[in-house]
């Protein structure tokens, strides 16, 4: 896995989000963007993370930040996975998990004794000329949003 630093430009990507609609990093230039990377749409810890950034995405706006989520999932588990929690922001589709690998972030992992490629739980804060200013990889997904607020 590459690791992207503060001060690294964001790897452009291009996509789709959970309404099939096209959706890229570039969308973002002249905001303020968290990118979060997680393994998997409606699992007990993915399901935590968004819906603590969903709690609290007033006040991430209101400290200027757009979020979006980047995982391995289809559109379709996206769109059921948004409309079950009411997620007011972008998920985008890595199914080929390019996105993932551009950002560093897709690798092995250990899970119960057993090996396998994934995603590892990290989100970017990115500036609003497609820098990285952040990045957290231990994230805690109950309380990530306060993590995003305390580290700026």
């Amino acid at each position: 896995m590459k690791h992207l630093k503060i001060g690294d430009a964001a790897p452009h990507f291009k996509s789709i989000d959970q309404n099939a609609e096209s959706i890229a990093l570039s969308d973002f230039i002249g905001k303020k963007v968290i990118i979060y990377f997680y393994p998997q749409d409606d699992t007990p810890t993915c399901t935590k993370e968004a819906c603590n950034l969903r709690d609290n995405y007033t006040i991430l706006q209101e400290n200027g930040y757009e979020v979006v989520g980047i995982s391995p999932d289809p559109v379709k588990k996206h769109k059921k996975f948004v409309d079950k929690y009411d997620l007011p922001f972008k998920l985008v589709v890595d199914e080929d998990h390019k996105i993932a690998e551009a950002y560093g972030v897709w690798g092995l992992k250990k899970f119960m004794g057993r090996e396998y490629d994934g995603i590892h739980r990290t989100t970017f804060l990115i500036d609003e000329k497609g820098v990285i200013e952040k990045t957290i990889d231990d994230v805690k997904s109950a309380q990530h949003a306060q993590q995003i607020l305390d580290s700026k």
